[in-house]
């Protein structure tokens, strides 16, 4: 059976990112889901510095083990004054110095999403523009804008939300 990894780029513990993501990995049906917690993963703040120093740290190659031994990755950023979360970036800085290739052509769904109405969008360009020089095969992202009004109790709630989210997850499972 094929293994998708999801997670959300936020630490927060009722992270709306985390949330959506694994909603999507449910959502996707007959594969084996690994949603992960970037709380699990702590990391220190990377510099330099402590690379040399230390060399890198284990959560982070645990981490960077995780992304080789999956199948599809499901990703759903947070955003924090326009870019990635502190957390989300530092993870990928750690990850991007073990091995430049950090998404391992792995096929993926980017998406991003907010209380607000642009969904995140700033940060989804950022991660669109980014991610296929670190080795992402992104096949296929949006935002989910206004994830309070279109996110209760466990369901999407927008029908044309839920048609994109489907349309994304068939291309998804089209390249598994």
């Amino acid at each position: 059976m094929k293994k998708i990894l999801t997670f959300g780029g936020s630490n927060s513990k009722n992270s709306i990112s985390r949330t959506l993501a694994k909603h999507l990995g449910k959502k996707l049906g007959n594969f084996d889901i690994e949603d992960i917690d970037l709380n699990d993963f702590e990391l220190p703040l990377y510099s330099i510095d402590r690379e040399q120093e230390f060399g890198f740290p284990e959560n982070a190659k645990l981490l960077d083990d995780k992304l080789s031994s999956t199948d599809g990755i499901i990703i759903v950023l947070a955003e924090h004054n326009g870019a990635y979360s502190a957390v989300f970036k530092n993870m990928f800085d750690w990850l991007s110095r073990i091995n430049g290739e950090v998404w391992k052509q792995k096929p993926m769904l980017l998406l991003s999403t907010s209380p607000g109405v642009r969904g995140g969008e700033s940060v989804l360009e950022i991660a669109k523009n980014r991610f296929p020089r670190n080795g992402g095969n992104i096949v296929g992202s949006m935002t989910f804008p206004n994830f309070n009004d279109n996110f209760k109790n466990g369901e999407i709630v927008n029908t044309a939300l839920e048609s994109e989210i489907i349309s994304l997850l068939n291309d998804l499972r089209k390249e598994l």
